[in-house]
């Protein structure tokens, strides 16, 4: 049995308070999924960069876990005779 290995990269942009995550997914066949997310420091909080990093990655992997979910959805709602069942992941 050969192995699969998809691969996800995270791209994080800061503008001030503000930090951005881009989640990407790339497949053996070069299929591409992406995900957002986006935090923002509370001006009362203290400056920690890291904490507004691993928010906004959390929040792209969780967008991008739910595109992903979306479209295996759609996938077996295409390929069975009846409708896909509504899952909780």
């Amino acid at each position: 049995m050969k192995a699969k290995e998809w691969t996800v990269r995270i791209q994080l942009t800061e503008d001030g308070d503000d930090t951005s995550a881009r989640a990407a997914l790339t497949t053996d066949d070069g299929i591409e999924v992406t995900g957002a997310g986006r935090a923002r420091r509370n001006p009362s909080d203290p400056a920690v960069p890291e904490i507004g990093d691993e928010l906004a990655a959390a929040r792209a992997l969780a967008d991008l876990a739910e595109s992903l979910a979306v479209s295996a959805r759609r996938d077996i709602a295409g390929s069975a005779d009846s409708p896909a069942q509504n899952r909780s992941w």
